[in-house]
């Protein structure tokens, strides 16, 4: 049977979906994610709360994998809001940061991909684990998307490097 879900757990995916949905945004919308863009600052916030929540939720009573995914996806993303100040950096600032953003986005998911099919359905769950292959081929998939839609992500940018 699944842990059930806390009103900490509750809010917190609540939370980490809108995050989720504000980033997907910002990536439909500008195909990048620009600190000047409210959805990039509503994912930006969400982030930043959502691995603050987690600090409150674990399945094992302690810290856990998902916690320090969490602390590197804050990494990263305030690499992706101060390398693009770094003038050292010159023309590599923007893919810096966008590829710092795109893989806290990544990060966000990691974790989530693993409790949601440990959880649903409520009845009998898809996986018993994070070593579950489902678990694992789902989590391949999203690295795939990950590195596809990164590299589509460069080559935007490229492209429009002519016109900025």
């Amino acid at each position: 049977m699944p842990h059930p879900i806390s009103a900490l757990g509750a809010s917190h995916t609540i939370l980490s979906l809108a995050t989720f949905a504000a980033g997907l945004y910002s990536f439909a919308r500008y195909q990048k994610m620009d600190s000047t863009n409210l959805s990039t600052r509503i994912y930006l916030s969400g982030m930043v709360v959502s691995v603050l929540t987690s600090f409150g939720l674990s399945s094992t009573g302690g810290f856990n994998v998902g916690h320090a995914l969490g602390i590197v996806a804050l990494v990263a993303i305030l690499g992706g809001v101060f390398v693009p100040r770094i003038g050292i950096l010159g023309h590599a600032r923007r893919y810096l940061s966008q590829f710092a953003f795109t893989f806290s986005f990544f990060l966000l998911l990691v974790p989530g991909i693993n409790e949601t099919l440990t959880r649903l359905p409520v009845s009998h769950p898809l996986a018993s684990g994070p070593e579950s292959p489902v678990v694992r081929g789902a989590l391949a998939a999203w690295l795939g998307i990950f590195l596809l839609g990164s590299l589509l992500q460069f080559l935007l940018l490229r492209s429009y490097r002519g016109r900025a």
